[in-house]
């Protein structure tokens, strides 16, 4: 039987719909959320006054997967587009993460995060080729539409905020150099060298003579054209390859990894920074730019629905905490000297990016796919909203790995060969001659 309400005094029976609706009302609680939904016939449901973000249902078993707290499943529905949402990106953001967070408060929701979390990732060199030809060869025209003009994919670098994300790509790259203090004719590994934006930055402006390792073909194809077209063929080499087979001891005077190591896997992190220990000349330099959690514990934060990002955008990926990178760093054998904090800069990065994205809409749905633009189109803010929380950070380290006799006379003394006007003003550490 439908369930029966009292409205002065009579007896109104309510529909299933209505049914559910008040449920889910009483579910997401006070205040009243900004939301309206749309229905599969055309009617609507105001949960508050003013909707900020209408989401669109084409199914009726929709409302029913909202009112359990189903996040991965509304998820898919809204990839497949049988869940649609109209408004703002900030409100989109704003009213939709609230939303998130009250239905996904369910002791089920919550127990199926607490185990999935705890289920260790293989990370095969077969099944991390997958996973990165899945998210970096969707196609290169695709990134070029809403990336800065180096096709940077990583956190960028502001000085003040306000600059384009072209200018903030370039003090990226070159924040990154000055903290490895390249020199002329040194050799730098750049680890998932993505579309060769650092390795030609490194070549062209500090003469170093760079490898840059990837496992995507398409970003292979397109950094190898970018040399070309920069005239640093004899000064960079891109290879299609695993981190873990580059051969060699001790055969590079600095070593990069930008955006890499969120796709390692936490198990990983032995071989990963071992390779690197092995990899670098003793009083060489690592930086290694990623993507950690805030949380101590390593534990996510935020509403339901991380496992969106796991199945659509970056599979197998797995943040730290930064202690653990230094832990790992430390237990093969590299010193850590310096740690910056830029979680900042990844939330007006992602800012940037979404909007260039949406400026161009009809160019990547012709490119990539609507499902493909409704992923990125809702990925990114939502990730900016996590580093705007600081539920995700972005920490990057440098450190060294040390000379057989323990001298520091490759390390600065201070931080201020970071903000030198040029190369020529690095720092060159202690001169034992002195003693």
């Amino acid at each position: 039987m439908r369930p029966e309400a009292f409205s002065g005094g009579e007896k109104v029976r309510l529909s299933g719909r209505e049914r559910l609706l008040t449920l889910l009302k009483s579910r997401l609680g006070d205040p009243p959320l900004p939301l309206r939904i749309g229905f599969w016939d055309g009617e609507s449901f105001d949960f508050g006054p003013e909707p900020k973000l209408t989401i669109n249902l084409t199914d009726r078993r929709l409302l029913r997967l909202m009112l359990t707290g189903n996040i991965s499943r509304l998820g898919d529905a809204y990839v497949d587009g049988r869940l649609t949402v109209e408004g703002k990106v900030e409100d989109i953001l704003g009213v939709g993460m609230e939303l998130a967070d009250r239905i996904g408060r369910s002791p089920l929701v919550q127990r199926i995060g607490a185990v999935v979390s705890k289920v260790p990732r293989p990370h095969s060199r077969k099944k991390d080729a997958a996973d990165i030809v899945s998210h970096y060869d969707v196609s290169n025209d695709f990134y070029r539409l809403w990336l800065d003009e180096r096709m940077v994919y990583s956190c960028a670098y502001f000085r003040t905020g306000d600059e384009t994300i072209d200018q903030a790509q370039a003090q990226k790259l070159d924040h990154i150099c000055r903290k490895l203090r390249l020199r002329k004719g040194e050799r730098l590994l750049d680890i998932g060298c993505g579309w060769g934006a650092l390795a030609i930055h490194a070549a062209k402006h500090y003469g170093a003579n760079v490898v840059g390792v990837t496992l995507s073909p398409s970003q292979q194809t397109l950094a190898l054209e970018r040399v070309e077209a920069a005239g640093l063929s004899d000064k960079i080499e891109i290879r299609l390859q695993d981190y873990r087979d580059v051969p060699g001891e001790g055969v590079f005077d600095k070593i990069s990894s930008v955006g890499m190591i969120e796709h390692v896997g936490l198990a990983n992190y032995p071989v990963y920074f071992g390779t690197i220990a092995r990899l670098l000349k003793p009083g060489g330099a690592l930086l290694n730019h990623g993507i950690t959690v805030t949380d101590p514990g390593g534990k996510a934060q935020g509403p339901a629905g991380g496992d969106f990002i796991d199945r659509y955008v970056f599979p197998g990926g797995e943040l730290p905490h930064v202690s653990k990178v230094l832990t790992e760093m430390a237990s093969a054998g590299l010193e850590p000297v310096d740690m910056e904090d830029l979680r900042p800069h990844y939330a007006r990065t992602l800012q940037h990016w979404v909007r260039r994205l949406e400026a161009h809409e009809a160019e990547a749905i012709a490119e990539a796919g609507p499902e493909r633009y409704r992923i990125w189109r809702i990925y990114m803010p939502g990730m900016a909203v996590a580093f705007d929380k600081g539920w995700l950070s972005v920490g990057q380290v440098l450190a060294y790995k040390p000379q057989a006799d323990d001298r520091w006379a490759t390390r600065p003394w201070s931080r201020d060969y970071q903000y030198a006007e040029g190369p020529e003003q690095l720092a060159t550490g202690l001169d034992w001659s002195e003693f």
